[in-house]
């Protein structure tokens, strides 16, 4: 609920996601290796069945596979016993070098990500981000993007706090104390997840998700332009209805969009308005 009795504040920041949101259309790099490490165990998860966690950090994201109960059943036909937090244990030390090795396939900024960015501080705005991914997968990828000209101010791993990661507010607040942000309300998140969405609510934030690029879609580009427009049109409309439904106050396409949300939130802010 909004209330429109407060004085004018300006935006300051725009904190970010990283895959799907900035780089990786269509999120694969994580959802595929998940898929991998399962099979390493041999077990056979799809990439929908990967896809459906994100946001969380990786260790979570694995925990809350095993809990699925057509997860869980498969884990203990092929391993014995029911899954354990050792097991998540063993799947994540699987998963790292995998995904430590692949990132870099995936690292591809997203169309117009390098421009709002530039957008931005060219507006004075400082660009915030964080990441489900480890701090030693963010340490190949970072490089890789700031060639492209992906570059935030600030970065939080999923694995650097100790209160956790989202759907909790904390990677997004990490970045206002970096950041000196001087009010959440001046902020705005930007995520293609469920989880990332309500990360920038608790954190008191304005949410931006984001459709096409994203992991609701899970498509890239060369397969979006594959799909008869019918098909296309029920992905992306499911897609919003999610994000929407987790508490979005905007849906976009993806990165590219940004700029026109921004000027409307700033409007809303100088108006009164709060997330």
């Amino acid at each position: 609920m909004l209330n429109s009795a407060k004085p004018a504040i300006p935006l300051e920041a725009v904190i970010f996601d990283w895959a799907g949101t900035l780089v990786d259309y269509g999120s694969l790099a994580p959802t595929q290796i998940f898929v991998d490490a399962f099979k390493s165990f041999g077990m056979d998860i799809s990439l929908e069945q990967a896809r459906g966690p994100m946001g969380l950090s990786k260790w979570q994201h694995i925990r809350t596979l095993l809990d699925d109960a057509v997860i869980a059943e498969q884990w203990q036909q092929c391993v014995g016993k029911p899954p354990t937090d050792q097991d998540v244990d063993a799947l994540y030390a699987r998963f790292m070098p995998m995904q430590i090795a692949k990132v870099g396939e995936y690292s591809q900024p997203i169309d117009g990500a390098a421009a709002t960015l530039a957008a931005l501080r060219a507006q004075g705005l400082k660009v915030g981000s964080c990441s489900g991914y480890p701090r030693e997968v963010l340490n190949i990828l970072l490089p890789l993007a700031a060639q492209e000209g992906i570059a935030p101010d600030h970065v939080i791993a999923g694995d650097e706090l100790a209160a956790g990661g989202r759907p909790g507010p904390y990677m997004a607040l990490a970045n206002v104390l970096a950041l000196k942000i001087g009010d959440v309300a001046a902020c705005i998140k930007v995520d293609d997840t469920v989880p990332g969405i309500h990360e920038g609510l608790r954190a008191g934030m304005w949410s931006v998700g984001v459709s096409l690029s994203g992991n609701e879609v899970g498509c890239t580009q060369e397969q979006l332009t594959q799909l008869p427009p019918e098909q296309l049109a029920s992905l992306k409309a499911n897609a919003e209805q999610r994000l929407r439904e987790a508490g979005a106050h905007y849906v976009i396409d993806s990165v590219a969009d940004l700029p026109l949300v921004v000027q409307q939130i700033s409007a809303r802010l100088q108006a009164g308005e709060r997330p």
